[in-house]
């Protein structure tokens, strides 16, 4: 597993919300759903997002934005248009006034909008996104992403009118197929964070895969320096340098985060997952977990909860 992997291992789709917008102008959507991340394809027309207090960024057909939550944003026809519909958490579309436009606004298998014959077509797919490791990786990704989304988009839109058997993860894996490709095509053309280069180079990029594949194995730096092939001083230089942290305080980081995440589990101990993470001893997770983190395992299981 790499670090963009690892990325979609949380926000996989499973049974992710997926709708087709066929809107005709003037039109304005009020996005306060909360949801984490965010996959808009423009199919046909174009759109205009815009966060509050941001310059609006348009999005012409065969684009794709990725667009990272929880803050409210207005996708419309043009800047100018003001917001007629409100799309709430759970995916609730009310007016302005609170009155829901579903049924009105319903037009068939995952469609929706004000006109079936209108001049604007969106795919909008919405990842719900819990737990430790999803999120220190969007931390890494900007607020907007817009890019070209190629053939993926025809694909999509063929698909999401279809109610067939298995449909439902035909779907979540194309939108899982195009999150990859926009954010692979973003990272090439921008400022990649060190975690993404570090991919790509022969020795760091495998000691990653390693430390990802086995954080239970007991890792040392001159260990897995044999493994890669290069002394124990050459790959702690080099690991550093690209990833802007030393090899085992980035095991430590990807430990603690999967532990963090195994403990929303509710037959999880914290004896079974200090084993599966690479910890001794439920002591020595706690004490890990405490010193990192500044709070214990119980107490981050019950603000999980809550």
């Amino acid at each position: 597993m790499d670090q963009l992997a690892a990325l979609l291992d949380g926000p996989r789709a499973h049974g992710a919300f997926l709708l087709r917008s066929i809107l005709d102008p003037p039109w304005s959507l009020r996005i306060q759903d909360e949801a984490p991340l965010s996959v808009v394809a423009q199919v046909r027309g174009e759109s205009w997002i815009t966060f509050d207090g941001c310059e609006p960024v348009r999005v012409e057909p065969g684009r794709v934005a990725i667009v990272r939550g929880p803050e409210p944003y207005t996708v419309a026809d043009d800047p100018a248009t003001e917001p007629q519909v409100v799309i709430h958490p759970g995916q609730r579309c009310t007016t302005l006034d609170g009155e829901s436009v579903y049924q009105a606004m319903d037009l068939g298998v995952r469609t929706w909008g004000n006109d079936p014959g209108g001049g604007t077509v969106l795919l909008t797919g919405t990842y719900n996104l819990e737990g430790e490791v999803s999120r220190r990786l969007l931390d890494a990704l900007p607020r907007l992403i817009v890019e070209p989304g190629g053939p993926l988009i025809g694909l999509m839109s063929a698909e999401i009118v279809k109610d067939e058997p298995g449909q439902e993860a035909v779907l979540d894996r194309l939108l899982d197929l195009l999150l990859i490709a926009v954010l692979r095509a973003h990272f090439a053309a921008n400022e990649a964070p060190g975690w993404y280069r570090a991919m790509g180079d022969p020795i760091v990029g495998k000691a990653m895969r390693m430390l990802h594949n086995n954080p239970a194995h007991p890792w040392t730096v001159a260990a897995l320096a044999a493994e890669v092939g290069v002394s124990r001083a050459s790959l702690a230089r080099r690991f550093t340098d690209l990833v802007g942290e030393p090899p085992m305080a980035f095991l430590t980081d990807w430990r603690l985060a999967l532990a963090a995440d195994l403990l929303r589990e509710p037959d999880a101990t914290i004896g079974s997952v200090a084993r599966k993470v690479g910890y001794s001893s439920p002591f020595a997770l706690s004490a890990a977990f405490k010193r990192v983190r500044g709070v214990s395992p119980q107490q981050h299981r019950a603000g999980a909860v809550t």
